[in-house]
C-alpha cells in the first residue's frame, strides 16, 4: 500500500489538458449546433453553449475573433464553427475556443418562439388595455417559483427589506423540465382561486432558452392572460425575454427586480411620512395660530358689543357732545354780542330823517322815469298798431270789392281756371253787398 503514488488534482488536470490540447484530432474541430445562453462581454468576448438534441459544450470566442463575425449571433441561432479544445485547469472543465463562426439557419426553439409570439400578438394578448394595475401597498404577495431555487430567497429578502408589512405566500412550482408548464399553470390558477394575495410574481432564475422554455408554453401564457390577479414576471436575467413577459401586466428583468416592482420602498415611505408629518404640524400650527387670532378678534368684538362697553361709550360720547354744546353756545353768544355791538355802532352813525328824505327823493325820481317809459311804450305800440292795420286792410280781399271786383266759387271752392267749371253747373258769386247764383251756359278759354 505504501508503494501507491497518489496524484494531485492539479497533476491529473494538467495531464488531461496535455492530452486534449495536443491531440491532433482536437486541434482543429468543425462543429455545428445551436447557440444557447449567449453572453456578450463588454470587452467583445462571446461566451455561450453550443448544443444539439442530446449534448452541449461550453464555448468561448475572444474579441480578436468575435470582431470578425459577419452577423449578430443570438440565442437559438444555428451556427457552423471552427475551434480547438481547451482545458480550464482551475475549474477542471473543458471548452471549445472558437476561431470562426457562420450562420447555419435559426434554431427550432427560436422559430417556435417567434411563431407563437406573432400569433398571440395578432390576437391582442400583448395589448395595453388588458394590463391590470399593480397595487401600491400590497398586503400579501404570491410567488410562483421553485421552493428551492435562489429566486425565492432573493424575492423574500427583497420584500422584507423594502416592505416588511407584506406577507409572502409561496406557490411551489416546477420551473424547468417537461412537467414545469403544467405545474406553473396550476399554481397561477390556484392563486386566483384562493384569493389570498393582491399581487402575483411568476418567475425563476437565469438559464438557457431550454431552461426557460416553460414560460413560452401556451398553457402558461393562457393562465397569465386569464388571471384575475395582476402578475409581475421576473424570468431569467435582464437579457432574457419570454412570451410570458409580454402577456403579464408588468415585466421585471430579474426575480429580485420583480419583488422591487411589487413593493414600495419603506425608506421612501418613511421619508414621505415624515414630510407629511411635518406638513401636518405646520398646517396644524398655522390653523391654530389663525384660530387664536380670530378668537382674539372675536373677544374684542364681543367686548365692543357688550352692554357695559356700549354704555361707557355712549356716556363718553354724551360728555363730549355736552362739552361741545356748551362751548359752541358760549361762542355763539359772544358772536351775537359782537354783531349787536357792531350794528349798534353802525345804527348810531346813521341820520334816519335825512336817510328817509333821500329815499323819498329817489322814489319820486324812479316813479317819474317809470311813467315816462310807460307813455313812450304806449305811443310806440299805438303807431305800430296803425301801420299794421293799414297793411292788413290792403291785404283784405274784400277791399277789392269796393272797386267792383267779385269772387266766384263752385261747391265752396275757388275757381282758378275755365277747366274748373262745367256747363250747367251753378256758380256762387260773392259781391260787396251780397251773393249771386248763376248757371253756366257757355265757357270760352283763351288760347294765347
Amino acid at each position: 500500500m505504501n508503494d501507491i503514488k497518489y496524484l494531485t488534482v492539479s497533476a491529473i488536470t494538467k495531464y488531461i489538458k496535455h492530452i486534449l490540447e495536443n491531440n491532433q484530432h482536437l486541434q482543429k474541430i468543425y462543429l455545428k449546433g445551436e447557440i444557447s445562453n449567449l453572453t456578450k462581454h463588454s470587452r467583445g468576448h462571446f461566451y455561450f453553449t453550443l448544443k444539439d438534441e442530446q449534448s452541449q459544450i461550453r464555448c468561448v470566442m475572444f474579441q480578436n475573433y468575435a470582431s470578425k463575425v459577419s452577423f449578430n449571433p443570438k440565442d437559438g441561432d444555428k451556427v457552423l464553427v471552427l475551434g480547438q479544445i481547451s482545458v480550464y485547469e482551475a475549474g477542471g472543465s473543458y471548452s471549445l475556443n472558437i476561431y470562426t463562426m457562420e450562420p447555419d439557419g435559426i434554431g427550432d426553439l427560436y422559430l417556435a418562439y417567434e411563431k407563437l409570439k406573432k400569433e398571440l400578438q395578432e390576437k391582442g394578448y400583448f395589448d395595453q388595455k388588458y394590463k391590470k394595475p399593480i397595487p401600491k401597498y400590497p398586503a400579501r404577495i404570491g410567488v410562483v417559483t421553485s421552493p428551492t431555487g435562489a429566486a425565492i430567497k432573493d424575492i423574500i429578502h427583497t420584500i422584507e427589506r423594502r416592505y416588511p408589512l407584506a406577507e409572502v405566500i409561496l406557490y411551489p412550482a416546477i420551473v424547468q423540465g417537461n412537467d414545469s408548464k403544467i405545474s406553473i399553470k396550476n399554481c397561477i390558477e390556484k392563486a386566483n382561486q384562493d384569493d389570498l394575495v393582491d399581487t402575483l410574481i411568476v418567475g425563476r432564475g437565469g438559464g438557457s432558452i431550454e431552461d426557460l422554455w416553460a414560460f413560452n408554453e401556451l398553457i402558461v401564457i393562457e393562465a397569465i392572460f386569464k388571471s384575475r390577479l395582476p402578475i409581475i414576471t421576473g424570468i431569467g436575467h435582464e437579457t432574457d425575454f419570454t412570451i410570458s413577459d409580454f402577456v403579464s401586466d408588468l415585466r421585471a428583468p430579474t426575480p429580485t427586480a420583480a419583488a422591487e416592482l411589487a413593493t414600495p420602498n419603506k425608506d421612501e415611505l418613511l421619508s414621505r411620512m415624515n414630510e407629511i408629518k411635518l406638513s401636518l404640524h405646520r398646517n396644524f400650527n398655522g390653523r391654530l395660530d389663525e384660530k387664536k387670532v380670530r378668537l382674539m378678534h372675536v373677544e374684542e368684538h364681543l367686548m365692543a358689543k357688550s352692554p357695559i362697553e356700549r354704555i361707557n361709550k355712549q356716556k363718553e360720547k354724551q360728555q363730549e357732545l355736552s362739552y361741545l354744546l356748551n362751548r359752541n353756545y358760549k361762542l355763539l353768544i359772544e358772536y351775537k354780542k359782537d354783531v349787536s355791538s357792531y350794528l349798534d355802532k353802525r345804527l348810531g352813525s346813521f341820520n334816519l330823517t335825512e336817510l328817509i328824505k333821500q329815499k323819498e327823493k329817489t322814489h319820486r325820481q324812479l316813479d317819474d322815469r317809470l311813467k315816462q317809459q310807460i307813455n313812450y311804450v304806449l305811443e310806440s305800440k299805438a303807431q305800430q298798431f296803425i301801420l299794421l292795420k293799414e297793411q292788413l286792410k290792403h291785404l283784405n280781399p274784400l277791399s277789392y270789392m269796393d272797386k267792383g271786383y267779385s269772387i266766384s266759387l263752385i261747391n265752396d271752392k275757388k275757381i282758378a281756371s275755365v277747366d274748373d267749371v262745367g256747363i250747367n253747373e251753378t256758380l256762387e258769386t260773392i259781391l260787396k253787398d251780397g251773393k249771386v247764383y248763376s248757371v253756366v251756359q257757355k265757357k270760352e278759354k283763351n288760347h294765347d
